[in-house]
Formats: C-alpha cells, sequence, structure tokens
C-alpha cells in the first residue's frame, strides 16, 4: 500500500512532509496510511502571508463579494466529495458518518453565503444595531459598526470532523474578510489536505486567504498579536495549554474555544415507556452513541431518566445496541465503524475503567475486537446508581461509545445533575409537556450552549441531539470552553472589531453606506420611481404635495374594509381614549393615501413591493388634518444581475410639520433602465 504525503500549503507553496513528520495508520487496518508535518515551516513567512497578502484582497471584497465566493467553495467541494468519501472511511466512519462530516461541512459553507447575501450589506462595512441619539436634535449620533480584523486567523481543528470541522470556522472567517490559517488534527488530516487542496485548485479564493499545517504549529502562536484569532476545537487540557501561551495572554488574542463536555439527555416524567416521546429518546440515545463511534463533542455522556424508567430505559437502549453491527465501515451494512485510532481506544477504555468506579457496565464487552487489528470497539452502557454522590461521572468523557445513565427525583434534581458537568455545549430533554420544558430551561439554559427539545410534534423534521446547526451557535460555558462558534453571522462577529462610531448623520451615511435622517437630501432629477436600482444614489429624495384626509374618506375605508374599530366610528368612545380627541383615520388608510402620493404608476424599473419594516404610527390624524410624505432612498443592495432591493425610508407628516408616521419601504428595482 502507497504511503500518502500529506503536505502543508504555507506562503503560496505545497511543502511536503520532512523533519519531524509522524505516522498516520488507517482505523479500519491500523497499518501505515500517510505521513504528515514538517518541522521546517516558515511560520513568520505564512503569518505574513496572510496577513499582508491574503487580508488585504478579502477586505477590498464586499460582505456579498464573500459570500459569493463562499458558495463557490462550497459547489467545487460538492462537485468532488466522493474523492473526500474515499479518503475518510479510513478515519473510520460508515457514508452516513460522511453526511454529516462532508456534506454537513458543505451544507454549513452554503448556509453563510446564504446568510452573507441576506443579512450583510453589499459593502465592507456591517451596522452592528440602529443609530443611537446622542443630542436633542440628532445633530450628533452615534452608530456600531464592524470591521474586519486585519490579522490572521488560527484555525486549530478536532480529529473527529476532518471537513465539518474545517468548514464551520473557515465559512464565518472568508465572511468576515480574514484570512485563515487550518490547522486539523494529524491523524486525519488526509482528508482536510484533501479538501484544501480542492479549494485552492478551484482558484477561487484569492492568494493568501487560505493555508494548510499538516501537522504541528512549531512556535506560530507565539507570533501572534491583537488583530489575530485562534479558534480551538479539542480536549480541555490541551485548550488550557494554549490559552497559556504568552503572545496569546500579552496581546490580548481572541481566543475561541469548543472543548470536550458532559453532556445529558433528559427523559421528561411524562414521557413513560410505550409513548412516541419514550421511542424517540432511546433512538437519540442510540444514534448519539454510534454515530462517528461515539466520537463527537456533542454526544451525550449521560442519560438521565426518571428513576421509575430506569430497568425499562437500560433494557431498550441495550436491545439497539445488540443490533447495532460495527465492523468495516466501507461496507453498506455496517451501522458503527471504527475508532480514530487504537491510541485513542486505549484512551476511552482507561476513562471508562474510571466511570466503572462509580457505575456498573450494564452492556458492552471491551474485549470484543481483541486481536483486530483496526480501532474497533463495542458501545459501553453504564448505569450510576447513586449520581449524587459519584464524581468521575460527571466529570470523565470517555470520547466514544460510551454513556452513562442515571435516575433522577424531580425537574430539580435532574437540573442538577444535568449542570454537574460543569458546562455542555448541548443539552437535551424529551418531553410532551411544554410546562416541564419551561422549567428545565430555566434551571439548565445557564450552564448549556445549546438546548435540543424534541417530542412527537417536531420528531420528523428535527436535526438530532448532536447536530450543531449553522444558524445557531455552538459552544457552551465553563467545561464546553466559554466560547462561541457558527449561530448566523454572530458567527461572523468573532472575526470582526465592533466600533462606536460618534458623528454627524452626514458622515455616519457616508460610513455605513445607508441613509441616516438628518442627512443631506438628494433632489430626484425625475420621480425615483423612474429611476433604475444603477441610477439611483444613496439620499435622493422625493417631497409630495400634501392631501386632506375627510370624514367621508374615514368612513369609506371603515366600510370597505370592515375595520369598524370604535376609535374611527364613534367620537364619544374615542374621546374617552387617552390618545385621542375624537374619531381618528385608520392608520392603514395613511399608508395608502402615502402611496397614493408617492406612486408612480406607470411600467418602469420598480418591479415589486416586498413588504415593509419598522412601522410606527406618531401622531394620530383627524378629519380635517393633511398629509404629505417624504421618500427617501436608504439603502442599494444588489441581488443579482438583473435586479435589487432598494429600502426607502418613507415619513408622513400633518400640516404642522409634525411626524404623523414612519416605516421602510423595500421594492425590487431592475438594475438598468429599461427600454421604452
Amino acid at each position: 500500500m502507497t504511503v500518502l504525503q500529506i503536505s502543508s500549503y504555507a506562503a503560496g507553496s505545497w511543502v511536503a512532509p520532512g523533519g519531524g513528520a509522524r505516522a498516520v495508520a488507517s482505523a479500519i487496518t491500523g497499518q501505515p496510511l500517510a505521513q504528515a508535518g514538517n518541522d521546517a515551516l516558515d511560520v513568520q513567512a505564512m503569518l505574513a502571508y496572510a496577513r499582508d497578502i491574503g487580508g488585504p484582497a478579502l477586505r477590498a471584497l464586499t460582505f456579498h463579494d464573500r459570500a459569493r465566493m463562499l458558495k463557490a467553495l462550497a459547489q467545487a467541494l460538492s462537485d468532488h466529495k466522493q474523492a473526500l468519501y474515499d479518503l475518510s472511511f479510513d478515519t473510520g466512519a460508515t457514508q452516513k458518518d460522511h453526511l454529516i462530516d462532508i456534506d454537513g461541512g458543505i451544507g454549513t459553507m452554503f448556509v453563510f453565503a446564504s446568510k452573507g447575501r441576506r443579512e450583510m450589506p453589499d459593502g465592507q462595512v456591517y451596522l452592528d444595531g440602529d443609530v443611537e441619539q446622542l443630542s436633542r436634535n440628532g445633530s450628533f449620533l452615534g452608530q456600531h459598526i464592524c470591521t474586519p480584523l486585519h490579522g490572521v486567523a488560527i484555525h486549530i481543528n478536532a480529529y473527529n470532523f476532518p471537513v465539518w470541522g474545517m468548514l464551520e470556522k473557515l465559512a464565518p472567517t472568508l465572511l468576515a474578510g480574514v484570512p485563515a490559517i487550518v490547522k486539523p488534527a494529524t491523524s486525519s488530516c488526509y482528508v482536510t489536505e484533501r479538501a484544501v487542496r480542492i479549494m485552492l485548485d478551484s482558484a477561487i479564493l484569492p492568494e493568501g486567504a487560505l493555508q494548510l499545517v499538516s501537522g504541528g504549529l512549531g512556535d506560530m502562536l507565539d507570533h501572534l498579536g491583537a488583530q489575530d484569532v485562534v479558534s480551538f476545537t479539542g480536549s480541555a487540557t490541551t485548550a488550557l495549554k494554549l490559552r497559556q501561551t504568552p503572545a496569546i495572554v500579552q496581546n490580548a488574542v481572541r481566543f475561541v474555544a469548543e472543548q470536550d463536555s458532559l453532556n445529558a439527555s433528559i427523559l421528561g416524567p411524562d414521557a413513560a415507556p410505550g409513548t412516541p416521546e419514550f421511542d424517540l429518546f432511546i433512538k437519540e440515545a442510540h444514534r448519539e452513541m454510534t454515530t462517528k463511534a461515539g466520537q463527537k463533542c456533542t454526544a451525550i455522556r449521560r442519560i438521565l431518566t426518571p428513576s421509575a424508567h430506569v430497568e425499562a430505559v437500560i433494557e431498550a437502549l441495550s436491545t439497539c445496541l445488540a443490533d447495532t453491527t460495527i465492523g468495516d465501515p466501507r461496507l453498506e451494512a455496517t451501522d458503527m465503524g471504527a475508532l480514530i485510532s487504537n491510541a485513542q481506544k486505549a484512551d476511552i477504555l482507561a476513562k471508562a475503567d474510571i466511570i466503572g468506579q462509580e457505575a456498573e457496565r450494564v452492556f458492552g464487552d471491551p474485549n470484543t475486537f481483541d486481536g483486530n487489528p483496526g480501532a474497533f470497539l463495542s458501545p459501553i452502557l453504564f448505569h450510576c446508581p447513586d449520581p449524587d454522590r459519584a464524581r468521575r461521572v460527571h466529570d470523565t468523557e470517555a470520547f466514544g461509545p460510551v454513556s452513562t445513565i442515571m435516575g433522577y427525583s424531580d425537574l430539580d434534581h435532574a437540573a442538577a445533575l444535568a449542570n454537574r458537568g460543569g458546562g455542555s455545549l448541548v443539552t437535551s430533554l424529551v418531553t410532551n409537556e411544554a410546562a416541564i420544558a419551561a422549567r428545565l430551561v430555566h434551571g439548565v439554559a445557564a450552564w448549556n450552549g445549546r438546548l435540543y427539545i424534541n417530542n412527537r410534534t417536531s420528531m420528523q423534521e428535527s436535526t438530532g441531539h448532536g447536530s450543531p446547526l449553522p444558524h445557531m451557535v455552538h459552544g457552551g460555558p465553563g467545561r464546553a470552553g466559554g466560547g462561541e462558534e457558527m449561530g448566523g453571522i454572530r458567527g461572523v462577529k468573532h472575526y470582526m472589531q465592533r466600533t462606536a462610531v460618534q458623528a454627524s448623520p452626514e458622515i455616519l451615511s457616508a460610513i455605513g453606506k445607508i441613509w441616516v435622517p438628518g442627512a443631506s437630501e438628494i433632489k430626484s432629477p425625475a420621480h425615483p420611481f423612474t429611476r433604475s436600482f444603477d441610477e439611483l444614489e444613496i439620499g435622493e429624495t422625493l417631497h409630495t404635495p400634501a392631501r386632506t384626509v375627510t370624514l367621508d374618506d374615514i368612513e369609506h375605508f371603515a366600510q370597505f374594509t370592515g375595520d369598524t374599530f370604535y376609535a374611527h366610528m364613534d367620537d364619544a368612545a374615542a374621546k374617552r381614549n387617552p390618545f385621542f380627541t375624537g374619531r381618528v383615520a385608520h392608520g392603514y388608510l395613511l399608508l395608502s393615501f402615502a402611496a397614493g402620493l408617492f406612486v408612480q404608476p406607470d411600467e418602469g424599473p420598480v418591479l415589486a413591493n416586498t413588504g415593509l419594516d419598522a412601522l410606527r404610527f406618531m401622531q394620530p390624524v383627524s378629519a380635517g388634518d393633511s398629509i404629505k410624505v417624504r421618500l427617501t432612498v436608504k439603502q442599494k443592495t444588489r441581488r443579482n444581475a438583473e435586479y435589487g432591493e432598494v429600502r426607502w425610508h418613507v415619513t408622513l407628516t400633518n400640516q404642522n410639520d409634525e411626524k404623523v408616521a414612519e416605516y421602510e419601504l423595500l421594492t425590487m428595482n431592475s438594475i438598468a433602465a429599461q427600454p421604452v
């Protein structure tokens, strides 16, 4: 068998294994599969390549440019995922495991690409929150902005997800505009290297945006500064060691950690044997023990069940585990493959012995695969009869197919036991009672990064206890590392600096490329609805003539729509209302009149009205009052080559120039002027 030579990609060149290279064995056969590592990597050159070449190139792009780049990368990986599957079998992963790691990683990149286009501006500054009024008349305002860090992100990843573990960090990093140096775990780096080659060969990325270290980082962390980020996934012991690197401490380098944790799953007291929830609970526990051979940071390590159901849970789960086919992950009939290595198997068995000091093994024989050269291990299930007095079942993680069942007396007891883990990535609850869920959330949320609650209503579409999603944060407090990853745009902000800007409306408009009330208005050379997306300018404004609202208007609108609310129809009742002095016009009548004042009816660049945001009614309008409209182009977002979204700031004022209503109108406009 040819031994693969796993290279690093450093400062623009592929570097083959050299001094300090170590052998990597197949999880299936135990035989040498690859070698990786090179002590001679010029880490300072790599950092400079990222900071001086990759960073400026990425920052020159808009968020939408980067989002399109992510989508193209995801498509390139998807086109070559069979090659990744073929390699990944040797990590011990089955085809179902590949769907989580490889397809899941690609899917995560697609999600960030989509969110970048939908939730971030087509610019280089992200506005974080609303404008803050810092002065009485609004001439001095505040705005929080986020801009890319001018450093490099070092991603130190775990062995269990060589593709997803890389992409779930890489996607928000690149979307933020920060270059990355990826360091996968050596035991599975051959899969990561292939994925990196696919991305680099696609020529989609700017030069310097992505580098790879196959093997050790050397002294790279000693050269980090305040603009750099370290994102780590792995053991708490390693995380503590890395956090204490002098350069990281002295330079306040951002350090994001996702560590091992003693996750729990709680069977609700209502979920008795025979209910759909009980069956669901057993299915989830079995899946988490056997998927990736239990080598998941989110796997269920502690199974909490009402004391009355302990025996039923042991029996049902043991039956499922007994029906699990363990073996060569390349075979279609295999349910659970191998651990990453025999060294990992030895570590798991040592941890299982520690758990066994406080719990009884009720399923699984550690010696089942003795004599097999691969890293195969039977699932091992323990029962802890006294979880209150136990300690090691709450602080010892056997990172494999090992879990411990324990009984609880009531909901407060269940919460206390779950929290004994000292901080978890996820705790799940299976219940059909909303009151039970609400009470448990109050009891355990502070100790968890994610809560997963499932029942008969959601079970068909739920994603599973152990599935972090790119839309939601992944991380947790305490032992789990205290960090967050993903979470949509929240994850992107980890690689950006939030800055408070205080200035005039004019300056804030220029910085954020979004019109701020109080900034200059641009008189439109023609009706703005006749101007294409490209022709419209931020701040371009239309002022309409006024329209008087009559009592006949109010009564006709009430009868036509069926909205005969007393404030519009009963003068005496309206006067008893603390907000009105008599009958008032409908708010939606005012919106309709406003549209009638500013809409240009002819066919033109405006393709569709897609909604309105932030509607507020500030002052009642009575019969005899008049209203006029100011329509201003607030923001433009290109959606594709044919059309873009225009966000209009709309203000209605009365005959006294007092604000009556305010909102943001959204339209889709053609990019170029349409031929007549």
